[in-house]
């Protein structure tokens, strides 16, 4: 995608689209967009084939959703909003140009939301939607009512998106398809710079040059934050420095401006000690475990201590965040199995996911119910995949989400599944999404852990899982199952 030709942030305001309409309104992104319009006061519509969960949300604010794909339902719009997943023959972009329409990416339409907001744009390879969901937090827990669009749901909340009265507007600022050089943030957070996507940008070099030239379009009075930690969050700081910018930088690096200090992860949450120019700004802890979901805090920490606003609001904040929808998502227990949903698909998230639902299932099995997204990133990364996979003690493994994408021979999840370091009868390729629910009940026991990862469309697994294993005795209370519920969600083993 060639940004050039794209209108960036502050050209627009949201006010300036009048009649909106969203190409795939369902998706998380496209929803996300929706609500934040309607909130906002603005008449949209949107076409989709699938039912999803987000649809219900968005009639209710007063969008008009067609379920069918028809030039009728551009009468009387004035912009037509589109993802990337949009072809450009699509019958509905086809038409809105005939009509003369505007026609934006969904990026541009967001940008125009932006107008006459500081935008915090959060970037990175892993870990965006969740530190856009902490930063958000942090900033309603300051009372300074953030606008904000997430890629996903914050669990608390139950929305990804939400028109605020405040300065600040918080963005997950997406570099898959060079969207993210639209943005004009006043701050900019790059989590992490890991190769992915190299469809777009051809290897991690242009990646890297990528995210540079988004941190470049940081205002001069504004912040830019990036993980000391990380290999090519260290080489972007570097970077920047070379050329005079301030760079501010959080990990558990001895060099790093916020430190984390006697960092630990169990299954009950995560906890640090925050430390800043030999200044302790005193312990944070989180109710979710994961050392990378205390590095995806501290960015959020010293966003706000680099705005000015109240450490002690971060630690609040923090300290009771619930998670977000698809990441580290606990959608229930039945016949002694706990099940969660994560959003993972690429090697380093997979294992970080998989590594944290060990902790959880202590002396019980991993069972991964996997869905690749993507035959390029399968094709491209099957070796750190099958690694990653290889944690797990048994794989049900879906074919691969590509949607748009011709597959070549020897590509796919049949692939992928071989390359797994598994015995062969701990792991199985399914072709059929009805498959995968029966092969989940033969094989999960009771203290097991299951988690349905990877692909938009396997997070609407879960609950088939849940029945599944729930037929097996009809059993699908969790305080009957010998298991302790916190009064986040989470659920150990009682005793």
């Amino acid at each position: 995608m060639n940004t050039a030709q794209f209108t960036p942030a502050g050209t627009l305001t949201a006010e300036d689209l009048g009649r909106i309409h969203l190409i795939g309104v369902g998706g998380v992104g496209m929803s996300g967009l929706a609500r934040l319009f309607l909130t906002r006061g603005l008449p949209v519509s949107g076409s989709e084939l699938r039912d999803w969960p987000s649809l219900a949300g968005l009639r209710a604010l007063g969008g008009t959703i067609h379920m069918s794909h028809e030039v009728a339902n551009l009468d009387g719009v004035d912009t037509v909003v589109y993802s990337s997943a949009i072809p450009q023959d699509h019958l509905e972009m086809v038409e809105a140009r005939r009509r003369g329409l505007r026609v934006l990416h969904r990026s541009e339409a967001l940008a125009a939301a932006m107008t006459g907001r500081r935008t915090v744009a959060v970037a990175g390879t892993h870990g965006k939607t969740t530190t856009t969901s902490m930063v958000t937090m942090v900033l309603q827990q300051a009372g300074v009512d953030p606008s904000f669009v997430i890629g996903g749901e914050i669990s608390e909340v139950g929305s990804g998106a939400h028109h605020g009265t405040g300065e600040y507007f918080v963005v997950e600022a997406d570099e898959s398809d060079r969207s993210f050089l639209i943005y004009r943030p006043y701050v900019s957070i790059i989590t992490n710079i890991e190769a992915d996507h190299l469809n777009t940008y051809g290897d991690l070099a242009n990646l890297e040059a990528a995210f540079a030239e988004f941190a470049r379009l940081t205002d001069p009075d504004g912040v830019i934050i990036t993980c000391a930690d990380d290999p090519g969050g260290r080489r972007l700081a570097e970077t920047l420095r070379a050329e005079g910018r301030r760079v501010h930088t959080y990990g558990e690096s001895v060099d790093a401006d916020l430190r984390l200090r006697e960092m630990a992860s169990s299954a009950q949450g995560v906890r640090y000690l925050a430390e800043i120019d030999g200044r302790s700004l005193g312990e944070i802890r989180l109710p979710i475990p994961g050392r990378h979901m205390g590095l995806n805090s501290a960015s959020a920490v010293l966003a706000a201590y680099l705005l000015e606003l109240p450490v002690e609001a971060a630690e609040a904040a923090l300290g009771a965040f619930p998670g977000v929808r698809r990441r580290f998502e606990r959608k229930g227990v039945a016949d002694g199995v706990l099940v969660y949903d994560e959003y993972a698909y690429h090697p380093t998230s997979m294992t970080l996911a998989l590594q944290t639902l060990r902790e959880v299932a202590g002396d019980g099995r991993l069972i991964v119910v996997f869905q690749p997204y993507r035959l390029y990133r399968t094709r491209d990364l099957q070796a750190e995949m099958a690694a990653a996979l290889g944690i797990a003690d048994e794989l049900v493994l879906l074919e691969v989400f590509g949607p748009g994408e011709l597959r070549q021979p020897g590509e796919g999840s049949a692939a992928l599944v071989e390359a797994v370091p598994l015995p062969a009868g701990q792991k199985v390729f399914v072709d059929s999404w009805e498959d995968a629910p029966i092969e989940v009940a033969k094989r999960a026991r009771s203290g097991d852990v299951v988690v349905t990862m990877g692909a938009p469309p396997i997070s609407l697994m879960g609950d088939q899982l849940l029945d599944a294993l729930a037929a097996r005795t009809g059993v699908a209370d969790p305080t009957a199952l010998g298991m302790a519920v916190g009064p986040d969600g989470a659920a150990s083993a009682a005793g």
